[in-house]
C-alpha cells in the first residue's frame, strides 16, 4: 500500500457527525433507564458521588473538569463488574445564588429554577451516566423538610445552640459568615472579597467542637495527605493545662497553656479587649484609657491584631492578678494581640520563654524571670534579648526545681507531666486540650435558605417546629428579599407570626435561615431517597449503598464542607441514624482549568471557556476526552484552545479506524507482501501491545491518571494503524484488539463507543453494559527488553536482551557490546552489577 493511499484512509472522516449520534444515544440511554442504579444484592455496590453544583448560571469548563473524568472513573467501575450509583443535583440555596439573583434584579426563587432547567440540559450533554431519577435539589421543600428535620435533631441532642457573640460579617453581602467562609490575610468574604467586620448578634451554632478529636482520626480513609494535613491544621489541637487565677477582687479568670511548667514565670496577665471582665477589673483612673483602647481594637481585624511584625499595644487596667502557684501579685493588661475568639480571651504572660510576651515587656518594662534553664547557659531576666522557647532544666519554680523541660508536647514532656499533676492536686487547674477549631455558625439574615425551624415564646422560650407542621416554607409572596442586614423575612407582614408548641399562644419564627452548607452536609444521604416524604431516607437504600466509596470534588472544600460533611455524619450516627464512622471510604480531588494567560477564569474578565460552543463544534466526546489529556487531573491547567485540536484528530481517526471497509475486510491492496512468520510475528505484537494497554488502563483508572489513560490509547491507535497495513485484518487477534479498544474506549468517550460498537462492529447494544476487558499476562510479556550500560557510573550504551535473560547473559551481552569494549580500552573491569535486570554497572 503506498504512503498516500495509507494517509486517505486515516484522514477519510466525511461520515463522522458526533452531534448526531450523541443526541442520538444519550435519548436512548434515558429512555433504557441505562444508568438507573437500585439495589442489586447479586453484585458490589459502588456510590460514585461528586460534588453537586451551585445553579449560579451556566456551565463552565470547570464543571466539565470535575464531572466528566468522575464519570469516566465511574464508568469504569461499572464495566468491572459493580453495580454503580452515580447521581446528581443542586446545592440551590444561599449565596451564590441569592447574589447573582439580586444582581439580574429577580426573585431568587425564579432565577434558581429557570438556571437548573438550563444548567441540566447542559449535563445531559456530557452524556454522564447520571442517575437523573436520584436528582435532589436542596431548594426543594420536599429537600428542606429535612435539613429542617435534621436541624431539630440537632437541638434536641443539645449540638444545636443560640447566643450573642462577636461574628464575622460581610457588609456588602449583609449576613454573617462562618469562619471558614473568611479569606486570606485581609480577611475579605469569600464570595465577593470585602473585608470583613466584627458584629454583636444572637446567632444560632452547631456544636461540631464536640467531635474536634475524633475529627482528627483518619482511620480507614483512603483521602489525600494534603486534605488531612489541612483539616489537622485547622482544627488545631494543643494539649496543655487550664489554670484559674483569681483577681485581687475575687473573680476567676481562666487561662488555657501549653507550657504550665513556665507558670512560675508568669510575670503579667493579658486581656482581650472584649474580654467580660475587663471593665471590672480596670480601676477609675485607668478607665478612659482603657475605654479609648477597647474602641480602636474594635476597628481592627484579628489578622491584624495577630500579626508578627505588628508594634504591641497595650494599657494596663489598674488591676491585679495572683499567681496561683507562687502567690505573687501580677497586673493585668488589655492588649490587642489577645482575642476572645481564641481560647478564653486571657493568656497569662511568660516573657522569659515567649517571644511575643518578652517584646510587650520590654516595651512596658515589666518584670522578666526566667524558669527554664537551657544546658551550658545562665538566663538573666534584665539582659535577656530575646525569649528561650526551649528544652532545659526547671529553675525559680519551688520544688520543681530541677525537673527536666523537653521540646515534647502535653504529658510527654516530664515537667508539663509533673505541674499538671500538681495544679490537679492543688485544684487550680487540670489537663486540658483546647482547639482552634470552632463551633459552625449557621444563621444567615438572607431570604433564600432553609428556614430555621424554630419559634420564641416569651414564656417558653425557644422551641422546635412540631415535625408534623415541616416544612416551615419560604413565602412566595415576599416582595422585600433584599438583603438590609436583618433578614427579609422579619419585614413579612405574616410569615413570623406562629404559635408555641407547649402553651400554644403567640410566637415568632427564627427568621435567620441555615447556612447553604447545612443543606450539602447531607444532600449524598438525599440522594439514597429523593421523594421519600416519610424519612430523609430509606433504611433499605441506606444500608445496601452507604458509604460513598469515592467523593471527587474541589481541594478548596477542605476546611468548610469536608468538615462539615464528616461532623454532620458523626452527630447523625450519635443519634442512631447513620452507621460507621465516616461517610465516605475515599476522596480525590480535581485541579483548576485556568485561563490561558493562567488567570482564574470569571465572568468579568471575559475569559470564561463555554462547554456548549465546544460540544457544537467537536462534540461532547472530545472535550471529555481534552479535559482528560490536557493536564493530571489532580493538578489543573491552563486551557489552551489549540491543544484540543490534537484531542479531536485522535477522535476522528478511532472512528476513521472503526468505520472504514479497509479495517473490516481484507483487501488485495491490504495484503501482506511478507511472509507467514512476518505476519506472526505482527499479530503477536499487536496482541502484546493490547494486553500492555489493558493493563496501563486499568492501572489509571484504578489511579485517576486520565491524562496517561488517554495517551495509552493514542499510542495503540497508531500500533493497530499499523498492523492494519501489515495485513492484520480479519484475523482473531485484530478481532480482539478491536473489540478491546473500543471497551477501553467507552468510559473516555462513550457516545462514539456506543455507536461504533453497535452500528459498526454489530455487536448487542449496549457497550455500557459489557465487562472491562482482562489482561493475558502471558500475552502483554516483552520478548527482549532493554538495559541501560554504566561505566563508573555514566550510561555508555543500551543493550538488548531477551526478557527472560539471567544475570550472566546480561553481564556477557554487556561486556561484549563494541561500545562499551571501546571505554575498556583492554581492561579487565573491577566490577559488573546487575541490579534487579533492569541496569548494568561496569566499574574500572
Amino acid at each position: 500500500m503506498t504512503t498516500n493511499k495509507k494517509e486517505s484512509t486515516e484522514t477519510k472522516d466525511i461520515s463522522f457527525n458526533p452531534q448526531a449520534f450523541e443526541a442520538k444515544w444519550q435519548a436512548k440511554w434515558e429512555a433504557d433507564k441505562l444508568y438507573r442504579a437500585v439495589i442489586d444484592e447479586s453484585k458490589p455496590k459502588h456510590y460514585a458521588l461528586t460534588m453537586l453544583p451551585y445553579p449560579s448560571g451556566d456551565l463552565h469548563i470547570g464543571h466539565w473538569y470535575a464531572m466528566t473524568p468522575s464519570d469516566a472513573r465511574a464508568r469504569f467501575m461499572r464495566m468491572r463488574g459493580y453495580n454503580v450509583m452515580f447521581p446528581m443535583g443542586f446545592d440551590a440555596f444561599g449565596l451564590p445564588a441569592e447574589g447573582a439573583a439580586i444582581k439580574h434584579n429577580i426573585h431568587p426563587k425564579i432565577w434558581t429554577y429557570q438556571n437548573i432547567e438550563r444548567m441540566e440540559k447542559q449535563m445531559r450533554s456530557m452524556g454522564a451516566m447520571f442517575d437523573w431519577e436520584r436528582e435532589a435539589i436542596s431548594s426543594d421543600p420536599e429537600y428542606y423538610k429535612w435539613t429542617q428535620w435534621f436541624f431539630i435533631q440537632l437541638y434536641k441532642k443539645g449540638l444545636a445552640y443560640r447566643k450573642k457573640q462577636a461574628v464575622d460579617w460581610c457588609p456588602k453581602d449583609n449576613t454573617t459568615l462562618a469562619r471558614e467562609q473568611v479569606k486570606g490575610e485581609n480577611r475579605v468574604c469569600d464570595r465577593c472579597g470585602t473585608p470583613v467586620i466584627k458584629k454583636e448578634l444572637e446567632q444560632w451554632f452547631f456544636k461540631a467542637t464536640k467531635y474536634a478529636d475524633e475529627l482528627l482520626h483518619f482511620e480507614g480513609m483512603d483521602w489525600p495527605e494534603y486534605i488531612k494535613a489541612s483539616q489537622t491544621n485547622w482544627i488545631g489541637r494543643s494539649e496543655g493545662a487550664s489554670v484559674i487565677f483569681k483577681t485581687e477582687i475575687g473573680d476567676s479568670i481562666e487561662i488555657f497553656t501549653t507550657r504550665p511548667d513556665t507558670l512560675w514565670g508568669a510575670t503579667f496577665m493579658v486581656m482581650s479587649p472584649e474580654h467580660p471582665l475587663v471593665d471590672k477589673i480596670t480601676t477609675p483612673e485607668n478607665a478612659q484609657i482603657v475605654s479609648e483602647y477597647k474602641a480602636e481594637a474594635q476597628k481592627q481585624t484579628d489578622i491584624q491584631r495577630e500579626a508578627k511584625d505588628k508594634v504591641k499595644t497595650g494599657v494596663f487596667s489598674g488591676g491585679y492578678a495572683i499567681n496561683p502557684v507562687n502567690q505573687e501579685r501580677i497586673p493585668i493588661w488589655v492588649a490587642d494581640y489577645v482575642l476572645m475568639s481564641y481560647g478564653t480571651g486571657a493568656i497569662m504572660a511568660v516573657p522569659a520563654h515567649d517571644q511575643r510576651d518578652f517584646e510587650f515587656a520590654r516595651k512596658f518594662n515589666l518584670k522578666v524571670i526566667p524558669v527554664i534553664q537551657p544546658d551550658g547557659v545562665t538566663l538573666n531576666g534584665d539582659t535577656m534579648e530575646h525569649a528561650y522557647e526551649h528544652e532545659g532544666l526547671m529553675i525559680n519554680s519551688g520544688a520543681f526545681n530541677g525537673t527536666p523541660a523537653t521540646s515534647d508536647k502535653g504529658l510527654k514532656n516530664p515537667a508539663i507531666n509533673a505541674v499538671i499533676k500538681y495544679l490537679e492536686e492543688k485544684e487550680i487547674g487540670k489537663h486540658d486540650v483546647s482547639y482552634r477549631y470552632r463551633d459552625w455558625l449557621i444563621s444567615r439574615q438572607r431570604f433564600w435558605g432553609a428556614p430555621i425551624p424554630m419559634v420564641h415564646c416569651e414564656k417558653h422560650g425557644w422551641n422546635p417546629i412540631p415535625d408534623d407542621q415541616l416544612p416551615v416554607l419560604l413565602p412566595d409572596d415576599i416582595t422585600e428579599w433584599k438583603p438590609t442586614g436583618e433578614s427579609p423575612l422579619k419585614f413579612h407582614p405574616t410569615w413570623k407570626d406562629s404559635t408555641c408548641p407547649i402553651c400554644g399562644e403567640y410566637a415568632m419564627r427564627e427568621t435567620d435561615t441555615m447556612d447553604t452548607f447545612m443543606c450539602s452536609s447531607w444532600y449524598h444521604l438525599r440522594y439514597l431517597s429523593p421523594h421519600n416524604d416519610k424519612a430523609p431516607f430509606d433504611d433499605a437504600e441506606y444500608n445496601y449503598w452507604m458509604p460513598v466509596d469515592t467523593y471527587t470534588g474541589g481541594s478548596e472544600h477542605a476546611n468548610m464542607h469536608l468538615l462539615y460533611f464528616r461532623f454532620f455524619h458523626k452527630a447523625l450516627r450519635d443519634m442512631g441514624i447513620t452507621e460507621g464512622n465516616e461517610p465516605a471510604i475515599q476522596l480525590r480531588n480535581q485541579g483548576m482549568v485556568l485561563s490561558e494567560d493562567n488567570s482564574k477564569m470569571s465572568k468579568s474578565k471575559g475569559n470564561v471557556v463555554a462547554p456548549d460552543v465546544l460540544v457544537q463544534k467537536y462534540g461532547a466526546d472530545t472535550i471529555r476526552a481534552y479535559l482528560m489529556f490536557f493536564a493530571r487531573w489532580q493538578q489543573g491547567a491552563p486551557w489552551d484552545s489549540n491543544g484540543i485540536e490534537g484531542t479531536a484528530r485522535w477522535i476522528r481517526r478511532v472512528w476513521t479506524l472503526f468505520t472504514d471497509s479497509a479495517s473490516s475486510t481484507p483487501t488485495v491492496d491490504s495484503a501482506p507482501s511478507n511472509s507467514d512468520s512476518s505476519l506472526d510475528d505482527v499479530k503477536k505484537n499487536l496482541r502484546r501491545r493490547v494486553h500492555q494497554t489493558i493493563k496501563r488502563v486499568t492501572h489509571d483508572f484504578e489511579n485517576f491518571e486520565f491524562n496517561t489513560i488517554i495517551s495509552s490509547l493514542m499510542e495503540l491507535l497508531n500500533e493497530m494503524y499499523k498492523a492494519r497495513e501489515a495485513g492484520a485484518v480479519g484475523t482473531p487477534e485484530w478481532n480482539e484488539a478491536t473489540e478491546i479498544y473500543i471497551k477501553m474506549l467507552a468510559p473516555v468517550a462513550p457516545h462514539i463507543a456506543e455507536e461504533l460498537w453497535t452500528n459498526h462492529l454489530g455487536k448487542a447494544y449496549s457497550i455500557h453494559q459489557q465487562m472491562w476487558p482482562s489482561v493475558d499476562e502471558s500475552a502483554a510479556k516483552d520478548d527482549s527488553i532493554e538495559i541501560p550500560v554504566q561505566i563508573n557510573g555514566k550510561v555508555r550504551d543500551r543493550i538488548i536482551v531477551p526478557a527472560d535473560a539471567g544475570e550472566e547473559e546480561i553481564k556477557s551481552t554487556a561486556l561484549a557490546s563494541e561500545t562499551i569494549q571501546k571505554y575498556l580500552e583492554g581492561k579487565q573491569p573491577k566490577k559488573v552489577i546487575v541490579a534487579k535486570g533492569r541496569l548494568v554497572s561496569v566499574v574500572v
